[in-house]
């Protein structure tokens, strides 16, 4: 993953850094792409994982549609290109300006969570002289047995219709004339490895259209999300997550209608494995039977370890010494910004270089500037070359994506 060569490079560039391989990208996007197109399913990725210019430019290029959950993220989609007709607004709380955004941008899909929504929509675009295009988020009540902050299929999470609201959905749907329900679409959680999780969902799936054609309506489209988690033990041996199991289990036991269409919304398990957090250690302190290495990342660049207590693989990639047990911990003011208890690595010095893996997805997007710490850049394989490892100037890679959209 690291050569020589590109640690020489770090070396020589700021830190803390985000550092994306879009050759692992490419690979990544390429394996799913041949695998839906043997199966004619539509992919729509999940900006909320990573809105990094590069990285959408690459997927948007192989043909791949947009899930949006905010206003902004649908002008930065567009901006980036994506066709609106392949832009799907997700989110349970839409506000009236993001939906007038949506529906003056035409975009293809909004997925919908209550009724109420569903009302505000139609009265909008009936303003508009408008017809909305809508699939209806179902609450499928599928355990997702994944973390608890992240599981968003079960009747006690805040997500999709309840069963007593498609009911009263059916009863009005004859008086929202600037309305059309095109599918269903259900997301059930994220980082989901046990793929019997799916295959209860297409399960359930089977039973809620049965349910809406016995009452009449044909549905064009399912969506099952996206949730497909990665191998954040084995970075390097599992660069590429199991697409082709997910899409089999779909094939399998999902009851797909003629001329339905089936559309996913990955997210994670498309850019989480290229990206990485590159950091250096600061101090390395004793305190008692423990080692600490402070490192000069926290958890204003990654907080998925302090908000999920998740794992992120560390290595050291500057020594090859004996190896020796730290806590990795940042500089932030809070106990929690810690990244790993007892990690085992080669004895560790200030200076040294750190690469926090797996940091491609809700690692950049979700950073702050709590302690006002500054947002740290981006940098991309194409960034580092061969020939500039003699001469590299840092300020030459600023390629840190400025985001200046408003709604």
């Amino acid at each position: 993953m690291f050569s020589s060569e590109l640690i020489e490079q770090f070396r020589n560039t700021p830190t803390p850094f985000y550092y994306y391989d879009l050759n692992l990208l490419e690979q990544t996007i390429i394996k799913l792409k041949e695998l839906v197109k043997e199966n004619n399913f539509q992919i729509h990725y999940a900006l909320k994982a990573n809105v990094n210019e590069p990285i959408l430019e690459m997927i948007r290029s192989h043909g791949f549609g947009a899930d949006c959950v905010s206003g902004n993220e649908i002008l930065q989609a567009i901006r980036m290109g994506f066709e609106p007709s392949k832009i799907v607004f997700a989110g349970v709380g839409k506000s009236d300006e993001e939906i007038e955004l949506a529906l003056d941008h035409n975009i293809g899909i909004f997925n919908c969570e209550s009724l109420q929504e569903v009302i505000v929509i139609n009265e909008m675009a009936s303003a508009k002289a408008k017809i909305a295009r809508i699939a209806i988020r179902i609450n499928p009540n599928v355990e997702a047995k994944t973390h608890h902050y992240i599981t968003t299929g079960m009747q006690t999470n805040k997500f999709g219709f309840s069963q007593e609201e498609l009911e009263q959905l059916l009863e009005k749907i004859n008086e929202l004339e600037s309305i059309k329900i095109t599918g269903l679409h259900f997301h059930i959680g994220s980082q989901i490895t046990n793929m019997d999780v799916f295959q209860n969902l297409c399960l359930r799936v089977n039973e809620f259209q049965d349910w809406f054609e016995a009452k009449g309506l044909y549905l064009g489209h399912i969506n099952l999300g996206g949730g497909l988690g990665i191998d954040y033990v084995n970075p390097e041996e599992n660069s590429i997550p199991e697409f082709e199991k997910l899409l089999n289990i779909i094939q399998d036991h999902l009851k797909i209608r003629p001329k339905q269409k089936i559309h996913l919304e990955p997210g994670r398990s498309i850019v989480a494995q290229c990206g990485n957090l590159i950091s250096k250690v600061l101090f390395v302190k004793n305190s008692g039977s423990k080692k600490f290495a402070v490192i000069d990342a926290g958890f204003t660049e990654l907080i998925r370890t302090a908000l999920y207590q998740s794992f992120h693989k560390i290595q050291n990639i500057s020594s090859g010494k004996a190896p020796m047990l730290y806590d990795i911990v940042g500089p932030v003011c809070e106990t929690t910004d810690s990244f790993g208890s007892e990690v085992l690595l080669p004895e560790t010095s200030r200076g040294d270089l750190l690469a926090l893996r797996s940091a491609g997805a809700y690692g950049e997007v979700m950073s702050s500037y709590y302690n006002l710490r500054k947002k740290v850049k981006s940098y991309y394989s194409t960034d580092f070359r061969q020939s500039e490892i003699q001469s590299m100037n840092p300020q030459k890679l600023d390629t840190t994506l400025e985001m200046n959209v408003t709604i």
